[in-house]
């Protein structure tokens, strides 16, 4: 073989599936978190969790999706990633032959963007999809949504930061917009609005609720855990890509996620029998403890994402509000804010960071109309017909 075919071949671009390995999958993860090295706005994720997500042993979802890791070398050298997935559970509920991509991250290569995309649309075909959308996770408990607008914001723990050019490449490919959601920076003000008080005690005496604080972990899990995933599986369950939780992932996320609450910053709504109507949670910004951290939790950023939890913070990160059917639009978030807002003043946060919400979800955006705030970031959902 020549010297100049030689060259070409190893100049080209070079596309591998996954096999989902520790190994492999770290490889994965360690290069977007590497693409970012020196922004001062991407927030790593947790590195084991990243991984774990994508184990096929240890998520839960893949009892009933499908997914293929792929990643594109150039030169020889990591240049993307994506995965493809079918979520079985979403296109039952949908009617639809739909495929996702995540957990996508690539350089600033046409070639490399095509020839990512076309093993993940390539794949989603041979499953026998004939539409693909992103970025998406396994379900709504994975980051979703592409950066498009709020570049030079910091992001949040829970969101996915990319660079500018992403959405260019997608349009560019012939993606088109899905959906949209946009985030909120919400200013804490010195005590609660009035009229967030009044419309609290409204509703507290109309409905008889009560709020419950926890001081036990151990306790919250035990009273309420199972409790508060179904009723995120109830209030989110018409929302855009939504799949409800199956009983070993609500196991799964109970283990994961419930053990590093910040307690007095969770919000429990219970009626007179003591059933959960409606629960609040947020937790003290972890990005500055996770960008030091680097995404590795050893040998020691576990003591970065602790003093963030434990230590003070400008800014809390509302993490989800969920009320059931019937009490939503009936003053529950008033009461969630009520008892937490409370909590932010003495706590020292000056600003809060919403979770993302649908542009097209006006109830949940007229609450912030009591604060001062801004819309900063807007990410989007692509669609393309395979």
């Amino acid at each position: 073989m020549s010297y100049v075919a030689l060259l070409s071949i190893f100049m080209s671009v070079e596309i591998k599936k996954l096999v989902p390995t520790r190994k492999e999958l770290r490889r994965f993860v360690d290069f977007g978190i590497s693409l970012y090295s020196g922004n001062s706005c991407y927030v790593p994720p947790l590195r084991i969790d990243e991984i774990q997500t994508l184990l096929p042993e240890k998520n839960p979802a893949f009892d009933f999706c499908r997914a293929q890791a792929f990643m594109a070398y150039r030169e020889g050298k990591p240049a993307g990633k994506i995965v493809a997935i079918v979520n079985d559970v979403a296109n039952g509920r949908s009617g639809k032959k739909q495929a996702r991509f995540g957990f996508v991250d690539f350089i600033d290569d046409a070639e490399v963007v095509d020839e990512l995309f076309s093993a993940a649309e390539n794949w989603a075909r041979e499953q026998g999809m004939t539409e693909i959308i992103g970025p998406m996770g396994f379900t709504d408990m994975d980051h979703e949504g592409m950066l498009v607008d709020g570049f030079d914001e910091m992001g949040t723990m829970a969101t996915i930061y990319n660079y500018p050019y992403y959405p260019r490449h997608m349009e560019r490919m012939g993606y088109t917009k899905d959906a949209d959601w946009i985030e909120f920076r919400v200013e804490v003000p010195d005590k609660v609005p009035e009229k967030y008080a009044r419309i609290a005690e409204i509703v507290k005496k109309k409905y008889n609720l009560r709020v419950l604080k926890y001081t036990s972990r151990k306790k919250i899990k035990d009273e309420y855990g199972r409790e508060l995933f179904k009723l995120i599986n109830e209030a989110y369950d018409k929302l855009y890509g939504y799949c409800p939780l199956s009983e070993r992932q609500i196991d799964y996320y109970i283990s994961q996620y419930l053990d590093f609450l910040r307690l007095d910053c969770v919000s429990v709504i219970v009626d007179a029998e003591d059933k959960l109507v409606g629960v609040g949670i947020s937790m003290p910004s972890l990005s500055q403890g996770l960008r030091k951290a680097n995404g590795r939790l050893f040998p020691f950023g576990w003591y970065h994402i602790l003093k963030s939890i434990k230590g003070k913070s400008d800014v809390v990160d509302l993490m989800l509000i969920a009320v059931a059917k019937e009490y939503q639009n009936k003053g529950v978030n008033a009461m969630i804010f009520a008892d937490l807002l409370p909590i932010y003043i003495k706590s020292g946060f000056k600003f809060a960071e919403s979770n993302i919400e649908l542009e097209t979800n006006e109830n949940v955006q007229q609450q912030w109309q009591y604060f001062n705030y801004r819309q900063h970031r807007r990410r989007r959902a692509w669609k393309k017909q395979l």
